[in-house]
């Protein structure tokens, strides 16, 4: 089985290491989620897309509680193994469905792109927020372990789903990875080319979705959207290229995932009376990301300055 192969990897890592198993589950998922963000945030940040992006992560309130009525219909407790599968797969359809009306919509009206994002952003909280009422109900359901992301004890089947998740969207970005780019650079260009345009829009989509609803439950929608859009933003202040900032973008990703990991664990302050405290993973993980964009930004002013100075 799948699951056991994973929890035997998972054992075998946490004894060659000598730590805990769910450190090691935790810097798994970690490791996953931001290859992940890595490959798919330069082509978020290179279409101007970062504002639906976060209406992508936020369709995941409305498609937690779907995919939690789903199984209560069927007559399965959401934490059996049928919702183990069927919520997540609930919450990447909506997740697509929402996004392809969005670009549906941008292409049959002359209404700006924010505008349609806002709107649909607005039905997909108050659908959610209509079905987490009725959810609540049915159920002794609670959305957080899916909106608010665990680390520490995600379960060996998400990681699972995490690990084919990165295989699928490698093997695309190496197959359509260019066209992609193109029709995001310069469309008019890409239709001369003969590069399809609407197929590489509604492909883009359908990665965004499963990206965003499969790695939420691991690290909450706060996170995701930090590494869909912040390490991708820092990469285009110092690449060269687009492809460059493909790489950067994984780079910069993976290094701020494992140095707010280990300042989250490593480093504890004293505020008040008491023993000092340490500082939640995904919070810190935002701010050092956020660190090295401005970092970055900054190197562009003194490059800038440095090269004024030797003209």
């Amino acid at each position: 089985m799948p699951v056991e192969w994973m929890t035997n990897l998972i054992n075998a890592l946490a004894d060659a290491f000598g730590t805990e198993l769910f450190v090691v589950k935790g810097v798994i998922a970690l490791l996953l989620v931001c290859t992940l963000c890595g490959m798919v945030g330069s082509l978020v940040v290179g279409n101007r897309m970062a504002f639906f992006a976060d209406a992508m992560a936020h369709c995941a309130f409305a498609g937690v509680a779907l995919g939690g009525l789903s199984v209560v219909f069927a007559g399965e407790r959401i934490d059996s193994p049928l919702g183990a599968w069927l919520v997540p797969l609930v919450m990447v359809l909506f997740g697509a469905a929402v996004g392809a009306g969005m670009v549906y919509v941008r292409e049959q009206t002359s209404l700006a792109s924010d505008t349609i994002i806002g709107d649909f952003f607005a039905f997909a909280i108050g659908f959610g927020a209509m079905l987490f009422r009725v959810l609540r109900d049915k159920s002794r359901f609670s959305p957080d372990a899916f909106l608010f992301g665990n680390l520490l004890f995600i379960p060996e089947l998400d990681l699972l789903f995490l690990m084919v998740l990165v295989l699928v969207v490698g093997g695309l970005s190496a197959w359509r990875y260019n066209d992609l780019v193109f029709a995001s650079f310069s469309p008019s260009l890409a239709r001369t080319r003969r590069v399809r345009i609407q197929v590489n829009n509604y492909l883009f989509i359908v990665l965004l979705a499963l990206v965003v609803n499969l790695s939420i439950k691991a690290v909450g929608a706060l996170l995701i959207n930090a590494l869909l859009i912040v390490p991708a933003a820092a990469a285009s202040n110092v690449a060269g290229n687009l492809r460059r900032m493909f790489w950067l973008t994984i780079l910069f990703c993976i290094s701020s995932g494992l140095l707010g990991w280990y300042l989250s664990t490593a480093v504890a302050v004293s505020i008040g009376p008491g023993e000092p405290v340490k500082f939640g993973p995904s919070g810190t993980i935002v701010v050092v990301s956020v660190g090295i964009f401005f970092a970055t930004a900054l190197s562009i002013g003194v490059r800038r300055r440095a090269a004024a100075l030797l003209r």
